[in-house]
């Protein structure tokens, strides 16, 4: 009998990342900085998805973010709020559905 077969290196789920636009620069420009305000954050963001419209990954790297859910950053030219926008909930580290004004009412008395 034969021992089943080991799986695939996962290091091979990650190989998209060598070619990503983003690869050596600083983390900064595709996340939050302690104390950005609102204006700040807007540039970043913006800077961040030029970068990404720019690279041979951003299906990949979209996709990922989106499979995982990740919660922070500008991943395959997609914001924090993008992601949420596209997955239906108001924040990914709170994935709850997000709540439509009939689901809202539907719990009131009146």
């Amino acid at each position: 009998m034969s021992a089943p077969a080991l799986p695939a290196p996962v290091a091979e789920r990650w190989d998209w990342q060598l070619a990503g636009a983003c690869r050596g620069m600083d983390v900064e420009a595709f996340f939050l900085a302690a104390g950005e305000r609102r204006r700040s954050k807007e540039r970043r963001i913006e800077a961040a998805k030029q970068t990404c419209r720019e690279c041979p990954v951003i299906v990949q790297c979209r996709e990922w973010a989106l499979r995982t859910r990740e919660p922070y950053g500008v991943w395959g030219g997609l914001s924090e709020e993008d992601r949420a926008e596209i997955l239906g909930v108001d924040d990914l580290r709170y994935p709850a559905p997000r709540r439509t004004p009939a689901t809202s009412e539907a719990g009131t008395s009146g």
